[in-house]
């Protein structure tokens, strides 16, 4: 069965990373931060044993610390609405034969590979799978194309589009439109993301 993962990262510049973070601690602390995220999310994704789809913010980076030869690069659809980025990349992958697609933040310190490779095991069965963020948003959302068929852009649509982000019942809204499709869906383990200095205390 054709498997990708999906892994949405910001381009690792001064100032326009893990924003609400730098307020406390400063951009060039908060960029540091993110790098150990990301590197976190890729040792992650390597371990994984599926194609790898890495979506970049502003520009594609050929030369960075993601192997060419072990992600495929894509660039961010460019519109500012996350659901829609989110949504072109489903899309694109469904497009393209994939049968199982999974996404995954580059926020979550918490994120193991087990989890990452339960919820792929999970999408045998399961027409969804999607983990809970504890700040009320979600970390991971992945769909199984092969047993949603023909229901399979209509349930993208009614997950990612027109729908506002960044606040406490985002993780509730995508129940409510799994829930009214009717579908067969897998809760994974409750995680932090990293998003406020309390949240990477540990590391400073």
């Amino acid at each position: 069965m054709k498997e990708a993962l999906i892994i949405f990262i910001k381009n690792p510049e001064l100032g326009k990373v893990k924003t609400r973070l730098a307020s406390t601690i400063g951009d060039e602390k908060a960029l540091e931060i993110y790098k150990l995220l990301m590197k976190h999310t890729r040792e992650i994704a390597q371990n994984v044993a599926v194609d790898r789809h890495v979506f970049y913010s502003q520009f594609i980076d050929e030369n960075d610390e993601w192997s060419n030869s072990d992600f495929h690069k894509h660039l961010q659809n460019q519109d500012p609405d996350l659901g829609l980025k989110m949504f072109s990349s489903f899309h694109d992958l469904w497009k393209k034969g994939y049968e199982k697609v999974l996404i995954i933040g580059s926020d979550c310190l918490e994120l193991t590979d087990d989890t990452v490779k339960d919820a792929f095991v999970l999408l045998n069965e399961q027409e969804a799978v999607i983990g809970p963020a504890k700040d009320g948003g979600y970390y991971s959302i992945g769909f199984n194309f092969n047993l949603l068929d023909q229901k399979t852009e209509k349930v993208m649509a009614d997950v990612f589009l027109n729908k506002t982000w960044s606040h406490e019942d985002v993780f509730m809204e995508a129940m409510s439109a799994l829930n009214s499709n009717n579908l067969r869906r897998a809760k994974l383990p409750h995680l932090s993301d990293v998003d406020y200095e309390e949240d990477v205390k540990h590391l400073l």
